[in-house]
């Protein structure tokens, strides 16, 4: 639970400094436009929504992870029902992954 919480205090973060894209279209353009390090899906997002974005971000090399629920990351980044995100900045995306898995992401994709 303190590693969820300092997870999304780093979302609610990017989001002020306006390095967070939300919605499943936003993501994916910038997604193919090589301006997103870090894509998060709401572990609750449809199956069909999950598979359009892995096929998509495995073909760009794009890094996505599964986390909390599409009510949870749309509270933490102010909007409503958003269950894909995209994290533009590297440093932050790197620390994203760090405290998800625990360890050191080496800011691989």
């Amino acid at each position: 639970m303190i590693v969820q919480n300092k997870v999304l205090g780093l979302i609610g973060l990017s989001t002020k400094a306006g390095k967070v894209l939300a919605g499943r279209e936003v993501v994916l353009e910038n997604v193919r436009k090589k301006k997103v390090n870090l894509v998060i899906c709401a572990e609750d997002a449809s199956d069909k929504t999950k598979k359009e974005i892995k096929e998509i971000c495995d073909k760009f090399n794009i890094k996505l992870i599964e986390f909390q629920t599409i009510e949870e990351l749309s509270k933490t980044i102010g909007k409503e029902n958003k269950a894909i995100i995209g994290i533009k900045d590297k440093n932050l995306s790197t620390e994203i992954e760090n405290k998800i898995y625990g360890g050191d992401a080496n800011g691989e994709n």
